[in-house]
C-alpha cells in the first residue's frame, strides 16, 4: 500500500493513502485529534467515572488500528505521567515499514523522557507481550478486526479504522459485536465517527451512546458505553 507523508495543521505528521484518498489522522492536527478523542474522551473520562473511592492503578485498552502508533505513544506518555499501568493491545493488519516510522515527527512534537520509547512501540515483536516501560505493556496483533476473540477483558476500546465510506466492512454490527464482547461491563468505546449507520449498529448491541464536541475540524465524536448489567 503506497503512503505519502503530510504535515497537519498542528505541525505533526500523518500519512495519506492515495488509493483510498484517506489520511491516517485529521489534517487539522494529528496529535490534537488523538489527545482529544482517545486520551481525554477515553482514558481520562474512564478514570474519572470509574475510580470509586480510590484511583484505578491499571487499565486494559484494545485499539482497532495501530497505524502510526500515535494513540499508543500518547497513551504511554499519559501512563508515565499519571503513574498508572496500561495493558495495551492493538490490531493492525498492515504495519508501517521502518523507513516510514522514522519519518514520523511525534518524538519531536511530544518528547518523552526516554527518546527510544516511540521506536520501541514499533520495533517490539508482534503477537507477544512487550514491556515498553514500567507503566506500559504492549501486545500487537497483525490481524483483521474481524478475527479477534476476547471476552470481558478490556476497559476501553479505541476504534480508529479508516472511515466507513472507505472500509464499510469494518464498521458493521458483526464487527462491533466482537468489541462489545471484549469490553468489561461498563467499558467504553471511543471513535471519531458519528455516522448514522455506525450509531445504529452500536445501539443494536446495547451500547449507550453519547455524542461529544470534536477536535478542530471535527464537529462531533462518539463515546459508547457497554451496560453494567446486560439484559438477558
Amino acid at each position: 500500500m503506497k503512503r505519502q507523508f503530510v504535515h497537519t495543521e498542528d505541525g505533526s505528521t500523518t500519512l495519506y493513502v492515495p488509493a483510498l484518498n484517506e489520511h491516517y489522522h485529521s489534517i487539522h492536527g494529528a496529535i490534537q485529534e488523538s489527545l482529544h478523542i482517545f486520551i481525554r474522551a477515553g482514558i481520562e473520562f474512564y478514570l474519572q467515572t470509574h475510580s470509586t473511592g480510590f484511583p484505578l492503578s491499571e487499565l486494559n485498552i484494545l485499539e482497532a488500528g495501530f497505524g502510526t502508533g500515535l494513540n499508543a505513544y500518547l497513551s504511554l506518555l499519559y501512563a508515565e505521567k499519571q503513574k498508572i499501568r496500561l495493558q495495551y493491545h492493538s490490531l493492525e493488519k498492515y504495519p508501517l515499514t521502518f523507513e516510514e516510522i522514522q519519518q514520523l515527527n511525534y518524538k519531536a512534537q511530544v518528547p518523552a523522557k526516554n527518546p527510544d520509547l516511540f521506536d520501541r512501540l514499533h520495533t517490539s515483536p508482534w503477537e507477544t507481550e512487550n514491556l515498553i516501560s514500567p507503566f506500559f505493556r504492549l501486545h500487537k496483533y497483525q490481524k483483521d478486526f474481524r478475527e479477534i476473540s476476547f471476552e470481558s477483558r478490556f476497559d476501553i476500546v479505541f476504534f480508529d479504522a479508516f472511515n466507513p465510506d472507505i472500509q464499510p466492512y469494518l464498521w458493521t454490527e458483526e464487527v462491533f459485536r466482537n468489541f462489545h464482547k471484549a469490553l468489561k461491563p461498563g467499558g467504553i468505546l471511543v471513535t471519531y465517527c458519528v455516522k448514522g449507520s455506525v450509531k445504529q449498529a452500536l445501539r443494536n448491541l446495547g451500547f449507550m451512546l453519547k455524542k461529544l464536541p470534536g477536535p478542530p475540524g471535527k464537529r462531533e465524536i462518539l463515546r459508547a458505553q457497554k451496560a453494567v448489567f446486560e439484559k438477558k
